[in-house]
C-alpha cells in the first residue's frame, strides 16, 4: 500500500532499551523509511503519556497505521490495541517490533550490532504494516451447556460448580461408579478425614442436584464442534447418543503405578501404599513392622518427575499405622521428603516426633534390596547397611497417566507433556485452559495433585468455563483464522487432513467442492496454508505478502 501514513513509536523502556541502542541514532533511521511520516521517541510508550500521544497522533497527522518499537507483544500488544481502536483506528492496524526482548537484552554487549538488528526490526515492522488490513472480530454462540469428563474429585466439583451456576452439565464417567482415586484411600492428609465420609457427600450432593446428569459406565467417542457448540457422542450402557454443549471440562484423573518386578511386588506383604490403606481400612492384625520405600517407579529413567504425593501419603499411613498399633516400628526409606507447605511440614514433624525412622538412602548410590523377609539399605546419615525385617513392605509409586489419555487427546486435538500427562495453554497465564478454545482442564489429569489442589483446580476450571457459558457469545481473534480464496481452491481435501484443529472441511457449492473454515476453531497455525499447492488458503494478519514484505525489508541493503 503506497499511499499510507504510517506514525512510529520508539520506547526507551527507561534504560531496558536506550541504555543500549542510540535511539536518536533510531529515530533517525525511522524517519527514511516509504510511508512513515510521523515518528516520536517515549520514556515509557505504555504509560498513559505515551499512550496519550499515540492517540493525539492518529488525529493531528492522520495516522493509518501505528508501530510501535517497544518491548513484548505478549504482554503489551492488547495495550497499544485498544490505544489505537480509542483513536478511531481499526486495532489490527498496528504492528509491534520487539526491540527490547530480541535486541537489546540479547545484545546488552554489542551496542552497534544491536542498533542495526533493531534498525532491522522497525523496518520489518513498517513494511509489514504498510500492508496490514483491518479486522473484525468474529462472534458465535454458546450453548449454555456443559460436558465434564471425569467422576473423581475434580469432576464432580467442577460439575457442581457449573450446575449451582444454572448450567446442565453431562458428568460422564468411564468407570460403574463415582469417586475416582479417593474410593481407594482411607483417610486424607494433614486433616485425616474418612475418605469414605466425605467422598459419600460428594457423591450425594452431585445426584441431588437436578442440572447434572450422570453417566456412568459411559465413554466419549467422538468429538465435532468448537467452542460454543461442540457434538459429543457419547457411549453410554452400549448405546451411543449425541450430547451438544458449549465447552468440555477434563477431569479424567491419573491411575497408581503399578511396580511389577520391583521389591518383590506381587507377594502377599509386598503392597503399594494404596493397597496399604485398604488393610488400614480393615484393621492391622499382626503388623509390628512396616517398611516404607519412596519414590519407586518415579524420579528416574522413564519416569523422572516427582510425583508430589507419595511423600505425604508415606506419612499419613504411617502416623495411622501408629494410631492402631503404638507399638509398632515404621521406616520410611527416603531420598528426599517432600512436605509441601506449612500444614504438611507439621504433619512431617508430628510423624518424627510420634516415632517414625527416616533413613536417608539415595538411590543413585545404592537401591534398598530385599532379601529373605527383610529390607537391606545403606543410611546416608550414619554411614552404614542396615537390615531391617519386616511384615509389611510397602512401596510408594508414582501416579502416571491414564492408559487411554493418549486416545483421549487425539479425539480432543489436546496437547500432552513428555510425561503422558494433559499440558495447559500457559502455566501463568492460562493454567486451566488448553491452547483449544472451550476445553478446560483439572485434576491429577494434568500433573499428580492431593485433593485439596485438585478441588482448587476444579474451582478453577469450571469458573474459566462459566465465562463463555454465561456470556452466551464468544469472540474470536480475527488475526489467527485462515480464509479460503474459493477461485484457487479445487476441494482436494490436503487441508482438510493437516489442520491440527479440525476447523476445516470440504463442501459443495455451486462452484464444485470447495474447503471451508470454521473461524471459531482455527488457531492460525498455518499448517493448512503450508499444504495447498494452490496458495488457495491464507492466514488473516499473517498473509504471505506481509511475511514476504518483512523478509524482503531484511535483506534490503541500507
Amino acid at each position: 500500500m503506497s499511499n499510507c501514513r504510517i506514525g512510529v513509536f520508539l520506547c526507551h523502556c527507561g534504560s531496558n532499551i536506550a541504555g543500549v541502542l542510540d535511539m536518536e541514532k533510531l529515530e533517525e533511521y525511522a524517519k527514511t523509511l516509504a510511508n512513515v511520516v510521523f515518528v516520536e521517541r517515549n520514556l515509557y510508550t505504555c504509560s498513559e503519556p505515551g499512550l496519550k500521544a499515540i492517540r493525539e497522533a492518529i488525529a493531528k497527522q492522520k495516522l493509518d497505521r501505528v508501530v510501535v518499537a517497544a518491548c513484548s507483544p505478549r504482554t503489551h500488544e492488547p495495550t497499544f490495541r485498544i490505544t489505537v481502536s480509542q483513536a478511531g483506528l481499526n486495532p489490527y492496524l498496528f504492528e509491534f517490533a520487539n526491540i527490547r526482548d530480541q535486541c537489546s537484552w540479547v545484545h546488552g554487549n554489542d551496542p552497534e550490532g544491536a542498533l542495526e538488528k533493531a534498525k532491522d526490526l522497525v523496518h520489518m515492522g513498517v513494511a509489514r504494516a504498510a500492508l496490514l488490513e483491518p479486522l473484525e472480530v468474529i462472534e458465535a454462540d454458546v450453548l449454555p451447556s456443559a460436558m465434564v469428563v471425569g467422576g473423581g474429585i475434580a469432576g464432580m466439583t467442577a460439575s457442581l460448580d457449573l450446575g449451582q451456576r444454572g448450567f446442565d452439565v453431562t458428568l460422564v464417567e468411564k468407570e460403574k461408579e463415582l469417586g475416582g482415586l479417593l474410593k481407594h484411600h482411607f483417610k486424607l492428609y494433614p486433616s485425616e478425614i474418612d475418605s469414605k465420609e466425605f467422598l459419600g457427600s460428594v457423591i450425594a450432593r452431585v445426584e441431588a442436584n437436578g442440572k447434572v446428569k450422570v453417566l456412568t459406565g459411559s465413554t466419549m467417542e467422538a468429538v465435532k464442534g468448537c467452542i460454543g457448540d461442540y457434538t459429543v457422542t457419547v457411549n453410554h450402557a452400549g448405546q451411543e447418543e449425541e450430547v451438544k454443549v458449549g465447552v468440555i471440562i477434563i477431569a479424567t484423573g491419573a491411575q497408581v503405578f503399578e511396580p511389577k518386578g520391583m521389591y518383590g511386588y506381587g507377594d502377599e506383604k509386598v503392597l503399594t501404599q494404596q493397597q496399604y490403606e485398604d488393610v488400614l481400612r480393615s484393621g492391622l492384625k499382626g503388623v509390628n513392622s512396616v517398611v516404607m520405600i519412596q519414590c519407586v517407579g518415579a524420579r528416574a529413567g522413564e519416569r523422572d518427575y516427582c510425583s508430589k504425593i507419595c511423600c505425604m501419603s508415606a506419612l499419613k499411613n504411617a502416623l495411622e499405622t501408629l494410631k492402631q498399633n503404638p507399638k509398632a516400628n515404621i521406616y520410611i526409606l527416603y531420598s528426599d521428603m517432600q512436605a509441601f507447605g506449612i500444614e504438611n511440614e507439621e504433619y512431617y514433624r508430628e510423624a518424627r516426633i510420634k516415632g517414625v525412622n527416616f533413613i536417608r538412602c539415595t538411590p543413585e548410590i545404592t537401591n534398598p534390596k530385599v532379601e529373605n523377609g527383610a529390607v537391606v539399605a545403606f543410611d546416608q546419615e550414619v554411614q552404614a547397611s542396615l537390615r531391617i525385617p519386616y511384615d509389611v513392605l510397602v512401596l510408594s509409586t508414582p501416579l502416571v497417566p491414564r492408559a487411554d489419555s493418549q486416545d483421549l487427546g487425539q479425539l480432543l486435538k489436546i496437547s500432552r507433556d513428555e510425561n503422558g500427562f494433559f499440558l495447559e495453554a500457559h502455566v501463568k497465564l492460562r493454567p486451566v485452559d488448553f491452547a483449544v478454545d472451550g476445553i478446560y482442564l483439572c485434576g491429577c489429569a494434568h500433573w499428580p495433585a492431593d485433593v485439596s489442589e485438585t478441588i482448587a483446580q476444579a474451582h478453577a476450571a469450571a469458573a474459566r468455563a462459566s465465562i463463555p457459558l454465561s456470556q452466551g457469545r464468544v469472540k474470536v481473534e480475527p488475526c489467527v483464522s485462515a480464509f479460503i480464496d474459493e477461485d484457487l481452491c479445487r476441494g482436494c481435501g490436503l487441508c482438510v487432513y493437516a489442520c491440527p484443529y479440525s476447523a476445516i472441511e470440504v463442501v459443495e457449492t455451486d462452484r464444485g467442492p470447495k474447503a471451508k473454515v470454521t473461524e471459531v476453531s482455527c488457531k492460525g497455525c498455518g499448517v493448512c496454508a503450508a499444504t495447498c499447492y494452490r496458495r488457495a488458503l491464507k492466514i488473516r494478519h499473517f498473509t504471505n505478502e506481509q511475511i514476504e514484505a518483512q523478509i524482503n525489508a531484511l535483506l534490503e541493503v541500507r
